[in-house]
Formats: C-alpha cells, sequence, structure tokens
C-alpha cells in the first residue's frame, strides 16, 4: 500500500475526485447547469421566433402571390374592356363619318339644285327682258309712221319692267 500512496497517478486520482466533490459542494454543477439552461432557453426563443417569422413570410408570401393573381387578372380585364371599348369607339367614328359624308352630300345637292333654280329664274328673266325690249321695239317701229297718243307712248316704254 505504500507503493500505492507513493504513486503519482493516485494522488492525481485522489485529487480530481477531490476537485469534484468540491465543485459539487459548492454548488458549481448548479450554476453550469442554470447557465447551459438559460442558453439552451435563448437558443429555444431564438428557434421560436425563427419559426414565427417565417410563418409569417410564408403568410405575407401567399398573400402577395394572391395579390399578384388578382392585380394580373384585372389587368387582363382593364386590357379587354379597352379593346372591347376601342372597338365600339371606332365603330361609332365610322357611323358618324357616314352621316357626315351623306349630310354633306345632301348639301351639296341642294346647293346644286338652288344654283341650278337660280340660273333657270336668271335665264328667265333675261328671257323676258329680251322679249320686252322685242315687243317695245315691234310696236315702236309700227307706231312711228302712226301719230299716238302720248298715254299710249309712255305705256309702251313702261311695258319692258312691268314684264319682268
Amino acid at each position: 500500500m505504500t507503493e500505492l500512496l507513493m504513486d503519482a497517478h493516485f494522488w492525481v486520482g485522489v485529487a480530481f475526485v477531490l476537485f469534484l466533490v468540491l465543485m459539487v459542494a459548492v454548488g458549481v454543477h448548479k450554476i453550469v447547469w442554470n447557465a447551459l439552461g438559460e442558453s439552451g432557453r435563448k437558443v429555444q426563443s431564438h428557434l421560436d421566433e425563427a419559426a414565427t417569422l417565417r410563418g409569417a413570410a410564408q403568410a405575407l408570401l401567399e398573400s402577395i402571390k394572391v395579390e399578384r393573381a388578382t392585380a394580373e387578372r384585372e389587368a387582363a380585364a382593364m386590357i379587354a374592356n379597352a379593346a372591347e371599348e376601342a372597338k365600339r369607339l371606332q365603330a361609332e367614328a365610322q357611323v358618324k363619318l357616314a352621316e357626315q359624308i351623306t349630310r354633306r352630300g345632301q348639301m351639296a345637292e341642294r346647293r346644286i339644285a338652288q344654283a341650278e333654280a337660280q340660273a333657270e329664274a336668271d335665264v328667265r328673266a333675261a328671257a323676258a327682258d329680251l322679249a320686252a325690249q322685242m315687243a317695245e321695239q315691234v310696236l315702236t317701229r309700227r307706231l312711228v309712221g302712226a301719230k299716238a297718243d302720248p298715254l299710249i307712248d309712255k305705256a309702251i316704254s313702261q311695258l319692258a319692267g312691268k314684264l319682268q
């Protein structure tokens, strides 16, 4: 046994055991356990917070996907409505253009008819003037030789103005 007391390994073992007993007596194991437990709780709270944030991000991503799909459908509907509106406006413009062309054609025909009527009236007036002048000349030649009443001469000269 004396050999055992002289062996360095034995004393290292005894010192180690005493060290462990001293540590247990002082309560180091509780401090270490509490420190590890606190670290574990912090890590767990970080993991829980990360899971919560991941869930919120996933929900936000789904919400954005739904909004995007809705916006795309609305945009497609707006484009379709705009195309229909453009077709309707084009059809209305064509109808209005046809109506305007018809109105202008009718107006041109009325102007032509008025011009024709005016020309016809001018020709009739010129023919009436010419006929009155001719009648005056004929009557004047017939009556040159015969003395007539001054009232008849005056009536003949006014005849041209009354035939118009």
